[in-house]
């Protein structure tokens, strides 16, 4: 009933509270739309005005999900958040069915590995791309670096990638190729350190085992967090002597510049 009276609604399926401030849900899929396993839609809901409060999430399941995954944190006073970590199964939530975004593997040049780089929510497109069969067929090898201030916060992507192996479409694929380093800043655990210094002091190449330095030759990245974060990698990378990509130039790395941060 509710996409009869309004295309661009559509209905919560799920919901799972990872923590106090993390939440993911899923909703139905339009029959239409169509997408690259890293993009980003509009979704909201109705403010007290009655205009919508639109807000860029990446979509965290793969394009071939039946499904829509979204992954969020929770802003007590966010326009949006305030009132979206509420959601409950069944209700209805406004989403503008078109998909854009960098974070997609035409806009990378052909390379052996794969580095997935991300902070806290920004771990959304790469939930989507570690779920995607060309990801597996394109690299030898995937690095999914994940940094979060708590190791709570880390859950949901620690879950997602323990269930990679037993996935019944590219469980196979993945076997073999996938490390994954997740970190923690605030808090002790078994690998900590933000992104920028574990890639540039060489420590993920000695914990994971893993050939360094970074070459423009054999490494391609994406990378999803805030604009900080963004900015501070991007400048690690350029010094390993990637250059950056888009849709329209692939080159070796890209990055999200649409990832809404914690004002949400």
């Amino acid at each position: 009933m509710n996409q009869q009276i309004n295309p661009d609604l559509q209905t919560v399926t799920a919901v799972t509270h990872w923590t106090d401030r993390l939440f993911s849900f899923r909703v139905t899929r339009p029959q239409s739309l169509r997408f690259r396993s890293g993009e980003f839609v509009m979704i909201g809901l109705p403010g007290d005005n009655g205009k919508p409060i639109l807000r860029a999430y990446s979509i965290a399941s793969p394009a071939w999900d039946d499904e829509l995954e979204f992954y969020s944190i929770k802003v007590p006073d966010g326009p949006l958040t305030s009132k979206l970590q509420h959601i409950q199964v069944g209700e209805p939530i406004i989403l503008r069915p078109k998909p854009v975004g960098t974070l997609v593997h035409d806009a990378l040049k052909p390379g052996k590995r794969l580095w997935f780089l991300a902070t806290g929510t920004g771990f959304a497109p790469f939930a989507s791309l570690l779920r995607e069969p060309e990801t597996w067929e394109k690299f030898d090898s995937v690095v999914m670096m994940h940094t979060c201030r708590e190791a709570g916060e880390l859950a949901y992507g620690r879950k997602l990638v323990e269930d990679l192996q037993n996935d019944p479409l590219i469980g196979e694929l993945v076997e073999g190729k996938l490390h994954y380093y997740p970190t923690t800043t605030r808090e002790e655990s078994r690998y900590t350190g933000r992104i920028t210094d574990n890639l540039a002091n060489g420590t993920v190449f000695a914990d994971l085992g893993l050939d360094g330095p970074l070459t423009a030759e054999r490494d391609r990245a994406m990378v999803c967090g805030s604009l900080a974060f963004n900015k501070d990698v991007a400048a690690v990378l350029e010094g390993f002597g990637l250059e950056e990509g888009s849709n329209s130039a692939p080159a070796d790395y890209v990055i999200e510049k649409a990832f809404v941060g914690d004002g949400i």
